[in-house]
């Protein structure tokens, strides 16, 4: 094989990796997945909340154009190869402090959520591209007659169908108000339809009901504390709850939504359901509670916010199970950690002194 075939061969392998480093951080909606990889790589890094979002569409724009750039011959070797290599040695850096300072863990977010990479893998990753890099530059020839703005046209068309893919919206007040108290305590939630999701008539809620479930939390249960959550939802902190963080557009929140309903169906015990959704289209939010089956109470946060509730180093869906504000489970993301509805089910009917052992 010659060194031209060589060439075009690095040429479409580099081209792909970045091509698909940028489509993977826009998976599985634009604007849940850059606003996540704001979140990640860009807010720790010192960005304020109001240039990262120009930065990442700018940075995924630039991808798009190394991966179409690369298969250019225009300013090659002058421009293009230095750049893309400059691209991955920033990376590398940047992924070896993470490493240092935080260990081997998570989701790098280099191919996004579609291809999850720890931060080792990444850096190898990108010292294995950065070498075929060096060989494709030693391969070709000088550079021959180049056209600058065909180059300068690819760049700035890539950034603008970012902002025009994802454009930059005004953050919408959108919340929702919880259930009445007597709702909350009993584990009922009036859905679109205002039929209730037990199945029990509106009348059904008496004084014999009520009592009921004080005398319920007379039993062996933990201390109560403070969780935090109150400020969303008042009485989150009595008795069993379920405290859920969903995106909108999230394809596996949607299904965690659904499998918490019809568990729920199918027990009349089962704990309500609270429901903290980050700001991202939140026109999305009817279509999310007709897949569910229902609607949950929830409030809707900001994006910062939300993943500084969620916690560092995790990801959507966000599953906790609550007992008096005490946090007995904690699911997260889709991986090891995901939400397990069978065993969730056995975990909820278990007695505290189980629990606490």
């Amino acid at each position: 094989m010659n060194s031209k075939n060589i060439s075009w061969i690095l040429r479409l392998i580099i081209s792909a990796l970045f091509i698909l480093s940028a489509v993977a951080k826009l998976y599985p909606s634009p604007y849940f997945a850059i606003s996540t990889f704001e979140v990640k790589q860009l807010y720790p890094l010192g960005f304020s909340e109001g240039f990262a979002p120009y930065f990442s569409r700018i940075l995924i724009g630039i991808e798009f154009a190394l991966g179409i750039a690369i298969l250019l011959k225009d300013y090659l070797k002058k421009i293009t190869i230095p750049a893309t290599i400059l691209l991955l040695a920033v990376f590398t850096i940047h992924l070896s402090y993470t490493t240092f300072v935080s260990g081997n863990a998570g989701n790098c977010g280099c191919f996004g959520d579609l291809i999850p990479m720890t931060p080792v893998e990444a850096i190898i990753k990108n010292i294995i591209a950065i070498g075929l890099l060096v060989w494709l530059f030693k391969l070709l020839p000088a550079d021959g007659k180049s056209n600058f703005w065909l180059l300068k046209s690819v760049g700035l068309g890539c950034i603008l169908a970012l902002f025009m893919l994802a454009p930059i919206r005004p953050v919408e007040k959108v919340m929702d108000e919880p259930t009445s108290e007597i709702q909350e305590n009993l584990g009922v939630v009036v859905d679109s339809t205002s039929l209730l999701t037990n199945e029990e008539p509106a009348a059904a809620i008496t004084k014999d009901t009520v009592k009921k479930v004080a005398e319920k939390k007379t039993e062996d249960a933990p201390k109560k504390v403070k969780s935090g959550y109150e400020k969303y939802f008042p009485g989150i902190d009595t008795d069993k709850k379920i405290l859920c963080y969903f995106v909108p557009g999230c394809d596996h929140c949607m299904d965690t939504a659904k499998e918490l309903n019809e568990m729920r169906r199918k027990d009349k015990n089962f704990p309500p359901v609270y429901v903290i959704f980050m700001n991202e289209e939140p026109e999305k939010i009817p279509t999310f509670f007709e897949f569910a089956g229902t609607k949950f109470p929830y409030k809707m946060i900001d994006v910062i916010p939300f993943w500084t509730e969620l916690g560092s180093g995790r990801d959507t869906p966000g599953v906790k199970y609550l007992w008096n504000g005490n946090e007995f489970k904690y699911y997260d993301g889709i991986n090891e950690n995901k939400f397990n509805g069978v065993e969730f089910k056995k975990l909820i009917k278990k007695p505290y002194s189980e629990l606490k052992k």
